[in-house]
């Protein structure tokens, strides 16, 4: 039986493969950018992180990576749709979302207050009959920047 992959770029081929996509230059130049990135990114601070995308190919790109399971939509109160790596590829994490400028942020919680996260919830799909799988947490306010 093969070794599974470990590396992001490895992770990353694929998945693409396995949805009939290559791992094209312009989607690994994505990849690398999100990776590096700490928070999610819209499609013009994508670009802006790497001149050498093509506006067009990257909204088709992110939609190819998106579809393929490598990254996630992250929808802020702005106009602009953001993207990171999917959760499997870059940890566990939640959101801060300013609803004046639209900036998102993540940040993590200690294990163990993400487990009494985990229970809580837990607890409150049960009562309504609905099974957890995951969860993701945007709290949505002001920023610093923006007080």
């Amino acid at each position: 039986m093969p070794t599974p992959p470990t590396d992001l770029h490895e992770l990353v081929a694929v998945r693409l493969r396995a949805h009939g996509q290559r791992y094209t230059r312009s989607r690994r130049a994505i990849v690398e950018v999100l990776a590096r990135a700490g928070a999610p990114l819209s499609i013009p601070q994508v670009l802006e992180r790497d001149r050498t995308l093509a506006q067009s190919s990257t909204y088709r790109n992110l939609t190819e990576l998106e579809e393929a399971g490598v990254v996630h939509r992250v929808l802020g109160t702005d106009e602009f749709s953001r993207y990171e790596l999917a959760e499997d590829l870059a940890g566990h994490h939640h959101h801060l979302i300013c609803s004046h400028c639209g900036d998102v942020r993540d940040f993590t919680v200690s294990p163990a207050l993400e487990a009494e996260l985990q229970r809580a919830l837990d607890r409150i799909a049960g009562a309504h009959g609905f099974a957890v799988d995951h969860h993701r947490l945007d709290l949505i306010g002001t920023c610093d920047d923006c007080v």
